[in-house]
């Protein structure tokens, strides 16, 4: 549980039905609950690096990865991830601009709950992730699109749309005199 909850008199740590969401890595789902340091290995790591600008995510609904704009340079591409629910009423996103937005492998499953009091995570059936899908342009303003239920790996990763993560270049200015 990465954070307390205070008030005037007091900080309290996983004392409530807290839970926390956390990406996880290409594991495999293993037997449920995973408590203790048995949870490492399916949590992913990251870094933190000064950049000299934002990054930013750059969507595009068809089967194309998007180009960087002109005078910005590639980080990583990926697939558009809009946002999870968790078991209950609970769940997360950020904007579409955010370099979160773009992850560079695409799961059913991109997260795992961890509840407070317990101290477990677990892989909930009942947690969803929302991927932004391919809309090809000739269906762009037509009917309502075609419904189905994508199982097979290869078929989900094929409607999920791609991303590619920039940042602006920095330009050294000359001044002359």
């Amino acid at each position: 549980m990465p954070f307390s909850y205070c008030n005037s008199a007091a900080c309290h740590y996983a004392s409530r039905n807290d839970k926390s969401y956390w990406l996880t890595t290409n594991k495999p789902v293993p037997m449920m609950p995973v408590s203790g340091g048995e949870i490492r290995q399916y949590i992913s790591r990251c870094v933190v690096c000064e950049a000299p600008a934002p990054a930013v995510a750059v969507h595009n609904q068809d089967s194309n990865v998007p180009n960087c704009p002109p005078g910005w340079s590639s980080l990583w591409i990926g697939y558009s991830f809009l946002m999870h629910t968790g078991s209950g009423d609970e769940g997360g996103g950020q904007s579409l601009t955010s370099p979160g937005s773009c992850l560079k492998d695409f799961r059913t499953q991109p997260f795992v709950e961890c509840q407070g009091p317990r101290g477990t995570c677990h892989y909930f059936a009942n947690i969803y992730s929302f991927w932004l899908t391919r809309v090809s342009y000739e269906e762009e303003f037509g009917a309502a699109p075609q419904g189905g239920t994508l199982k097979a790996a290869d078929q989900q990763r094929n409607r999920i749309s791609r991303c590619h993560v920039c940042m602006r270049q920095r330009q050294i200015m000359q001044l002359r005199f």
